[in-house]
């Protein structure tokens, strides 16, 4: 990892609200169909007056599992002009079903009212530098392709495309690229992680701190609703698997314990069933790093606020720290499930939230990062294999079962003897990044292996 460029990403990349039930699948294929609706506009109107229609190919992964995660539907939502964060409340399911005048782009001449026709599924095996490939392409009556984009989701909702390189931004005053960088940095400045992650926040977005903090709370503000409207609801999700909501129930169950460790555990887990099972219906949640991983920090960050009744700073800090983590899994591993598998995902997001308990509660940088190692390191080798293609099973319960491990890492971290922990954040980060090299490709988001297989849909 030495030599690699230091981390540019902002806290609000990494943290952004959108509908589920997929970052990968949903956030990323949106965002690319608004960028190319804004590429529309900048065409010569020569090469727009030839124009007749208007396709978009998926491959990979998303082209395995696209429709389950409602991908064909988040495409034409982006290429209307809808920004993720500003879906009301869920993704347009009958975005089809509108009024052709509220489903035609317009750019200059053209003008083409998309349908399911428009996304086609391609190939799952390609030569694609990335998994979740789209290509968008203007064509014209003869079909002929007047102008083509290719976008790749690289994981969190990200997206990249073909010639894209990384944007300017300013230069952070604490470069890392490492964990061991990172506490390197905190120990020759004497400052707190949280503290230098806002430094450098302010360095590339030129935003101020209160202007971070009161964006930091809108984020926690938006996590704090999703699980309020998961642990709210009951009926089935959405799809043929037949999964009923759980998150209700759980959390009347546990309510009612009288052991206060299983009413501890399981609040957490009902907070987590919460959020996984509001991503599964589509719902307003935040990626953390993903949208399948999106119940994890959410049910930890609860379990803070109301269990250790601990306040808004130590809570910001602790969500702070668990960006930290975020970045160093991206830069150096990988948080697509398409990619690296689960492990990119609620492996990663274990990980954060193991992080933020230990920054909330006031714990030393270095038992940060052991926790946040240990948390990763009992994820490593976790599959990405959705039955039917959907964010149900065993995703929404990997999400609870990812916070009760987040929680466990925090107790080993915080009770062991700091100075004979072994196995560092880095290490552990490689290996997650060999292990993702090595994954066969039908345990990564494709359906094509493990649970997908051996329980089939119904």
């Amino acid at each position: 990892m030495t030599g690699t460029p230091p981390i540019t990403t902002s806290i609000f990349e990494l943290f952004k609200a959108g509908p589920g039930p997929s970052s990968s699948h949903t956030i990323a294929p949106m965002a690319a169909g608004l960028d190319f609706r804004r590429e529309l506009a900048s065409l010569p109107e020569a090469v727009l007056q030839k124009a007749e229609t208007l396709v978009v190919r998926l491959f990979g992964s998303l082209r395995a599992t696209g429709f389950g995660h409602g991908s064909h539907k988040a495409v034409i939502t982006g290429l209307l002009g809808i920004e993720p964060a500003s879906c009301p409340d869920t993704l347009p399911a009958g975005v089809f079903d509108l009024p052709v005048e509220e489903r035609t782009v317009v750019a200059g001449p053209f003008r083409f009212t998309p349908g399911p026709e428009t996304v086609i599924n391609d190939r799952i095996e390609h030569a694609y530098p990335f998994s979740n490939t789209m290509v968008f392409e203007l064509r014209d009556a003869d079909g002929a392709v007047l102008h083509a984009k290719t976008y790749y989701s690289v994981g969190g909702g990200f997206i990249q495309w073909e010639g894209w390189t990384p944007p300017r931004r300013g230069r952070v005053p604490y470069p890392y690229s490492s964990a061991a960088a990172l506490q390197r940095l905190v120990d020759e400045h004497g400052i707190g992680i949280p503290q230098l992650v806002v430094q450098n926040e302010m360095a590339l977005t030129g935003a101020r701190p209160a202007e971070i903090y009161d964006r930091l709370d809108g984020i926690i503000d938006i996590m704090r609703r999703s699980v309020a409207r998961g642990a709210s609801v009951t009926g089935m999700l959405p799809g043929s698997l037949g999964v009923y909501r759980k998150a209700a129930h759980l959390a009347g169950r546990a309510d009612r314990q009288d052991d206060p460790l299983n009413r501890f555990l399981g609040l957490l887990n009902a907070y987590a069933f919460a959020v996984a099972e509001e991503n599964a219906a589509g719902g307003i949640i935040v990626t953390a790093p993903t949208c399948g991983a999106a119940g994890v920090l959410p049910a930890v960050l609860t379990m803070l606020e109301g269990y250790f009744a601990l306040g808004p700073e130590a809570v910001r800090n602790g969500m702070l720290a668990a960006a930290a983590v975020g970045f160093l899994a991206k830069h150096n591993a990988g948080i697509a499930g398409a990619e690296v598998g689960c492990q990119g995902e609620v492996g990663v997001a274990s990980a954060m939230a193991a992080a933020m308990l230990a920054q909330a509660k006031g714990f030393s940088p270095r038992i940060v990062e052991n926790a946040a190692e240990i948390a990763l390191e009992h994820h490593l080798g976790l599959t990405c294999d959705p039955v039917g293609g959907y964010v149900q099973i065993p995703c929404i319960e990997r999400n609870a079962m990812g916070a009760l491990k987040a929680y466990n890492a925090y107790l080993v971290a915080t009770m062991e003897d700091v100075e004979r922990h072994r196995v560092t954040l880095d290490v552990t980060l490689r290996a997650m990044a060999e292990t993702g090299r090595d994954m066969n490709a039908k345990y990564k988001e494709t359906s094509l292996g493990g649970l997908a297989v051996s329980l089939p849909e119904c």
